[in-house]
């Protein structure tokens, strides 16, 4: 079976099915996939290192080809209850998941231990994934897909966790940290940590916009930002000064690329919302922008082509992928690219 909708998927791994054997978890945000996959592990044993009740596969156990995941779906709990077999897939490879997918089935049917509990971690899995297709076909297995939380789901998350430390933000500060907060599950929870760590845990203090200022005002990662939406609207100088500013603050190429991720991904997602028939502002409050940087961003979104963002796009795998190589001069291929998407934006007549 597949579970898609939020709340739906959340009382799933809080409290699974007992007739549910097998669990795959995918998606490309593997921090959220591991942070889903511990939830639903835990309904089974809260000691996940467990030696008696817990088999922790791989790849290359899967790919070994000598039983070794079969024999943990067969084994008995030596302590009594249900066992857990836990399996994280580093790597898309067509023979791993046939495997997987054959014994997913296999066990979902009640092939092997039937209390043991299999639960799969794996990136992205296509439509022609044969391990995506037995869970998703399976009364007795489950697909869970972990997409990029909406701007709605990572206010929500915010707002719970700063509340469990007695902290909060204003209606605007919220929409001003959300819109800064990397899209990747496990960098959210780290940025949300620092901004309780400021505010104070237990101090019942609410911050509005311009006490949030002194906490984004001192991240290097503001620079980068700014860098980016500078650079998208054809401002060469300001985005290069801000750039160096956030090298020589300590933040690394990588940082920046990613920065400059985000603002592709926001003018990308506002022109698909505005496709599909939302208006201006509603597509920039959807996509996270802060409404002080709204009329900027929908100046972007109106000179930016699909085709010219695509360019982007390649750009930026291009320099993602020459920033891995060894002995790269990855702080000149950023500014580089920086200069690059500024030029593009001077020539769409920003």
């Amino acid at each position: 079976m597949i579970l898609s909708k939020r709340p739906e998927v959340e009382r799933f791994l809080k409290s699974p099915d007992p007739m549910v054997r097998a669990v795959v978890i995918h998606g490309r945000d593997r921090s959220g996939v591991a942070e889903r996959s511990e939830i639903l592990c835990k309904t089974v044993t809260p000691d996940l290192n467990d030696p008696f009740n817990v088999s922790l596969l791989t790849d290359g156990d899967v790919d070994a080809g000598d039983g070794r995941l079969e024999d943990a779906l067969a084994a008995m709990s030596l302590m009594g209850g249900r066992r857990l077999v836990r399996v994280r897939l580093s790597a898309d490879k067509a023979a791993t998941d046939k495997a997987l997918a054959a014994a997913l089935k296999s066990h979902a049917e009640g092939g092997f231990n039937p209390d043991a509990l299999l639960v799969v971690e794996a990136g992205a899995l296509g439509r022609d994934s044969a391990l995506r297709k037995a869970a998703e076909a399976s009364p007795n297995a489950a697909a869970i897909a972990c997409y990029e939380d909406e701007v709605g789901d990572v206010a929500r998350m915010t707002r719970e966790a700063l509340a469990a430390d007695k902290v909060g933000l204003t209606g605007d500060a919220l929409d001003r940290f959300v819109a800064r907060l990397p899209r990747e599950r496990g960098l959210m929870r780290q940025e949300i940590e620092r901004l309780a760590l400021f505010i104070g845990p237990g101090s019942g203090r609410t911050l509005d916009v311009a006490e949030l200022e002194q906490h984004l005002g001192v991240e290097p990662d503001a620079s980068l930002q700014d860098a980016a939406q500078q650079a998208f609207g054809g401002k060469a100088a300001p985005a290069q000064s801000g750039l160096r500013r956030a090298f020589l603050e300590g933040e690394g190429a990588v940082a920046a690329l990613r920065a400059i991720g985000r603002q592709l991904q926001i003018l990308i997602r506002i022109q698909t919302l505005m496709g599909a028939g939302a208006g201006a502002k509603e597509a920039a409050k959807s996509a996270g922008v802060f409404w002080k940087q709204e009329a900027e961003v929908l100046r972007q979104t109106k000179s930016w082509t699909p085709d010219a963002l695509d360019a982007v796009m390649d750009s930026l795998n291009a320099a993602e992928l020459a920033c891995r190589s060894t002995g790269s001069p990855d702080q000149l291929i950023a500014e580089r690219l920086i200069l690059e998407i500024s030029a593009r934006a001077r020539r769409l007549g920003l």
